[in-house]
């Protein structure tokens, strides 16, 4: 049965000190069915202990979002770092329990400027993935090159499965293209969605914000009414609920969480 769940970086972030233990006490406020735990690569040094804390919490976390930068590494030719960082999300994630990994392929300034390598890293990263149990799925993250739908379609052809961003869509005018015929192969390998609204224009870089639902000007109807019916995969929540001084509002989030339910009938 398919889940809404949280992101942990909707609640923890630089403002309040990228707090892992913040979660243990947010989390029964929260009407969610679970999280997806979101890793930062400040955690490294301790990255042992900062699961083992959360793995004490007794959470449903069905999914990890490995930390941004490890895409950027591969696209600046720093291939073999950026397997070792991944190594380190896998054994996290393995350790949480999860069972599905999201991975921005591409990322940061270098974005999909060199999107050959990450094609051709791929693989590797698949293979590692599999070897902890666990489902990598590449997320359609925002491109300023090309566009996501081009590189998941060629991903496509590598075997490879997908989280669907809503907010990254919209930015790249793709929240129903993915629905077209040409793009079966997409749709077809989707596992995981990302649900949050976006404000901006066609890749309007200064809106680029992840809102709470009905903030911005996404479909979400059309998206909704559009989707498979057989489509089981997890849906989660991202929307930034912390303000500059770090407290968090959860009435947002629930609020997200509830008209998530009437879109789904979750």
């Amino acid at each position: 049965m398919r889940k809404i769940l949280c992101s942990t970086g909707a609640l923890i972030g630089r403002p309040n000190g990228r707090d892992h233990r913040l979660l243990g006490t947010l989390a029964p406020e929260l009407g969610c069915d679970g999280f997806e735990f979101m890793i930062y690569d400040t955690w490294y040094p301790n990255l042992s202990e900062v699961i083992a804390d959360v793995k004490s919490m007794g959470l449903c976390i069905p999914t990890v979002h490995c930390e941004k930068g490890i895409g950027e590494l591969i696209a600046l030719g720093r291939t073999d770092e950026a397997l070792r960082s991944f190594e380190l999300n896998c054994e996290a994630a393995e350790k949480l329990g999860a069972k599905l990994l999201v991975l921005h392929l591409w990322n940061g300034v270098t974005s999909d400027g060199n999107i050959e390598a990450n094609y051709a890293a791929f693989p590797a990263l698949d293979m590692r993935a599999r070897a902890h149990g666990l489902i990598l799925t590449v997320e359609n993250v925002v491109c300023n090159h090309a566009d996501p739908l081009t590189h998941l379609k060629r991903l496509a052809e590598l075997g490879a499965r997908f989280t669907f961003d809503t907010k990254m869509a919209a930015f790249h005018g793709q929240l129903l293209t993915v629905f077209e015929p040409e793009m079966s192969c997409v749709l077809k390998n989707i596992r995981h969605l990302h649900i949050n609204d976006y404000g901006g224009g066609y890749m309007d870089w200064k809106n680029l914000r992840t809102l709470h639902i009905g903030q911005g000007g996404v479909d979400f109807e059309s998206f909704f009414d559009r989707l498979p019916e057989d489509y089981d995969g997890d849906l989660t929540v991202e929307s930034t609920a912390f303000g500059a001084d770090g407290s968090v509002n959860t009435a947002l989030l629930n609020g997200d969480f509830e008209k998530l339910r009437q879109f789904t009938k979750c």
